[in-house]
């Protein structure tokens, strides 16, 4: 008798997580239309199976499966998937709870977060909830992979000493079953709500359904998932659709989603809601810069001095410069609204010029401040030293976003000066000076054709050099232990010198150029002993403050 014209006979929950082997054997539940799957982890456990019930290799993954008569769909199926979902996610926190403590590891920031184990990206969720600072990251315990995704909690006080407040969100139900993928969160009527999108991926071809989900906490700590707002695909795009921010704009809530057209052309999605339940999609935008990637990712919507600014992550960009290959890039934009309230952007420009930033995600302060948060990272760089101590990837220092004279500025928040050490002054020349840490701030200003040299030890260093007949600002990162990446990026300048803020921890530098005009951030990978800083072509004085590590309560001291 075939799959398609039998009918499933209704078993108890018990009696279906015995029959598949128990709880530790089901790995996700799946639900494609009329048909419930669950894959499983060993084949060797499943118990004798009813002849309606079909267990077959899915592109290396074991999954068991059956159809449910349409009458029964909405009541026994519901009641089995959710009941699926439940158990699935209190196994995954349980088997990622070995991979909470971190390893250690030369290459670890000391005041940056970075992940214990496994797999960091992107900021989620940044915000602040009844006291306290909110945020989220893109986790995969079990590796440096980009597989299956949770979100981590982390909470602060004052932007700086992050408390590590466990997993969130696990990908444990039908829709999120192959991740828990990026999102915003909202603070609203005491309640902490959590937009995601739901990841699946289905059958021998692996076809991606997407839908647009939401969790919400009454404590700001406990997550109960609602599921999908957000089902269908809407006109014109495919299923590449994802990242939701939710802003309140003129009496209504509006969902930003990046937005991949069935043209493979990158857009802004926009729905908007009255009640935070029931979305309408309002179409497309973005247009009037295009062509620019085939994807937009991570987008974000904020006013600064009563100016709109759009944030996005394009994927698929060109470059003509042979030193930058990256397609996956940051871009900001200036936001006109029309008599339709649709947005124009305007005044496109990269928020950062260096090698690893990206899906940046804003908030605002108790103070009104508007801060930034990225993911000092790349889609395609999974090859990091780190990754011979099993973790990848950090966050960015956090960055306040102002207007001064029209042009956009970036600089460290406040707060950071808390862990600076007094400043002394050092005076820099082509003798290498051992500064016995890498983690610091300096504050230097250089003349063209000076070239400095820091995280220095023999042939390992990282040079920020000014090209005077080029007029660039050159950041070659080709001396260190790279091991996959562009190397050299280069930013045209037109001043008469140039002031640097340099934020360093371990293996990472933030360069923030006059004034944070333009910021440059790289992952930059030298021998611990790799401490020196040199200058040649020029003798001037630096300001330099070593910095204070924060504690370890970023990583699990509980689940």
């Amino acid at each position: 008798m075939s799959l398609e014209t039998v009918s499933v006979e209704k078993k108890s929950f018990e009696e279906m997580v015995r029959l598949v082997g128990g709880p530790a054997n089901i790995q996700r539940v799946l639900a494609p239309r009329g048909e419930i799957v669950i894959a499983l982890r060993d084949p060797a456990l499943v118990n004798v199976l009813p002849s309606h019930m079909r267990l077959r290799e899915v592109l290396g993954e074991w999954q068991l499966s059956f159809l449910i008569q349409q009458d029964s769909i909405n009541e026994y199926a519901d009641e089995l998937i959710n009941s699926l979902g439940r158990m699935i996610d209190s196994q995954l926190r349980l088997n990622a709870y070995a991979y909470s403590s971190p390893n250690d590891c030369p290459f670890r920031p000391t005041w940056h977060i970075s992940p214990p184990q496994g797999l960091l990206n992107d900021p989620n969720g940044f915000i602040y909830h009844q006291g306290k600072y909110h945020l989220f990251y893109q986790w995969y315990p079990y590796g440096c992979e980009h597989k299956d995704k949770y979100w981590v909690q982390l909470t602060s006080t004052d932007l700086i000493h992050w408390q590590w407040q466990g997993i969130a969100l696990t990908p444990s139900d039908w829709y999120d079953s192959h991740g828990v993928f990026s999102g915003h969160a909202l603070s609203h009527n005491d309640e902490l709500m959590l937009f995601y999108t739901g990841n699946v991926r289905l059958g021998d071809q692996r076809l991606r359904q997407t839908t647009q989900c939401l969790a919400v906490s009454q404590d700001g700590l406990r997550f109960e998932k609602r599921g999908p707002v957000i089902r269908n695909l809407p006109t014109g795009v495919t299923e590449h659709i994802r990242d939701p921010k939710i802003v309140r704009h003129r009496g209504k809530w509006l969902m930003l989603l990046g937005a991949q057209t069935t043209q493979l052309q990158g857009r802004l999605a926009i729905y908007h809601s009255h009640d935070l339940k029931e979305w309408h999609f309002d179409g497309l935008f973005g247009e009037e810069i295009a062509p620019l990637g085939y994807m937009w990712e991570c987008p974000d919507l904020f006013e600064i001095a009563g100016q709109s600014y759009f944030v996005f992550g394009p994927q698929g960009i060109i470059s003509d410069n042979v030193n930058h290959t990256v397609v996956h890039q940051n871009r900001i934009a200036k936001v006109l609204w029309d008599d339709n309230d649709h947005p124009h952007f305007c005044n496109l420009q990269p928020l950062d010029h260096g090698f690893d930033f990206y899906a940046p995600q804003t908030m605002q302060t108790v103070d009104g401040r508007r801060v930034l948060c990225a993911w000092m990272g790349l889609p395609d760089e999974i090859n990091h030293p780190s990754c011979d101590n099993g973790w990848l990837h950090q966050l960015t220092a956090l960055r306040e976003l102002s207007v001064e004279n029209g042009q956009l500025i970036q600089r460290p928040i406040k707060e950071l000066e808390q862990l600076c050490n007094q400043p002394v002054s050092l005076e820099l020349s082509d003798k290498c000076t051992i500064l016995n840490t890498k983690s610091f701030e300096m504050c230097i200003t250089l003349p063209w054709g000076a070239s400095l040299r820091l995280f220095e030890k023999g042939e390992q260093y990282v040079e920020l050099s000014l090209d005077a007949q080029q007029k660039v600002l050159r950041f070659d990162r080709s001396h260190t232990l790279i091991r996959q990446g562009d190397v050299i990026r280069e930013l045209a300048l037109e001043c008469e010198q140039v002031e640097l803020q340099i934020l360093a921890d371990n293996s990472s530098l933030e360069v923030f150029i006059n004034g944070g005009k333009a910021v440059m951030t790289a992952r930059v990978f030298t021998d611990q002993e790799a401490t020196g800083v040199s200058l040649l072509n020029a003798l001037t004085t630096a300001k330099y403050s070593s910095i204070q590590p924060v504690s370890a309560s970023s990583f699990a001291t509980q689940f």
